[in-house]
């Protein structure tokens, strides 16, 4: 068995890691070590209630399947700008471009819903009625295009959160709004006791691997030629005995 190698860094961290938690289990700090070994940064899509191993990861899977942004093509009305520099929120009309401010108007999510219900230039219909579509938008940049008057009509592409359907300026805005609100980090050492996500496939699979008994080993062997390290490896070997002791013990009758 090739002899495992372990970084200073690694070392380093291991220390600190072994410093706040001095009562450590062997898997929870062999775990940790995967995570700075392998630089994971295991995050929880709460949407879809499921574990990845890193965010970009994460990122990269939804951008393959179109299921983090796409691109929107918005109107921009001529005349007068219903919304100014202390806008906030804006309600966009896909038809026409009309837009009504949070601070502009008092019921602004009302007014969009009356415009598109009666707008001469929706066309698309539900079982007869007019499909009261409308985009909302809290990027600065969006409502800045709405502040210039426009002396003629002029159309935009923008990017919509496949995940909230609000608009963004750009693709990095949209990551960035998901990233802030649709997330969260996760311990290694927690993912796999864990029992309220599923984790992804692929990195399901990576934890399967390492957590064979052979590979463990190795990691203890490599540890215990480390003297800030040996009163841990003695507690894990120790421990390992017992409950080796307490499953081959016979049940009382």
């Amino acid at each position: 068995m090739t002899k495992l190698v372990v970084s200073d860094s690694i070392i380093s961290a291991m220390e600190a890691f072994l410093k706040k938690n001095r009562r450590a289990d062997l898997i929870s700090t062999y775990l940790f070590f995967l995570e700075k070994k392998h630089h994971l940064d295991p995050v929880v899509f709460m949407r879809e209630k499921k574990i990845y191993q890193s965010k970009d990861d994460l990122i990269h899977s939804l951008e393959k399947e179109g299921k983090l942004w796409r691109e929107t093509e918005i109107k921009i009305q001529i005349g007068k700008p219903s919304v100014n520099a202390a806008t906030q929120k804006i309600y966009i009309c896909p038809f026409t471009g009309k837009v009504f401010g949070d601070n502009t108007h008092p019921n602004p999510q009302d007014a969009i819903y009356e415009w598109v219900s009666k707008c001469p230039e929706n066309t698309e219909r539900n079982d007869g009625m007019r499909v009261k579509k409308f985009y909302i938008s809290e990027d600065p940049e969006v409502i800045k295009t709405y502040i210039k008057e426009q002396k003629e009509p002029i159309k935009k592409i923008v990017y919509t959160s496949v995940i909230t359907g609000k608009l963004f300026h750009s693709r990095n805005s949209v990551i960035e709004d998901f990233c802030a609100n649709h997330i969260r980090s996760i311990p290694m050492k927690d993912v796999p006791t864990q029992n309220r996500f599923e984790i992804q496939e692929d990195f399901l699979e990576f934890i399967q691997t390492h957590l064979e008994e052979s590979k463990i080993a190795g990691f203890v062997e490599a540890l215990s030629s480390y003297e800030p390290f040996a009163k841990h490896v003695q507690r894990w070997m120790e421990e390992n005995a017992e409950e080796s002791e307490e499953e081959e013990s016979p049940e009382e009758e």
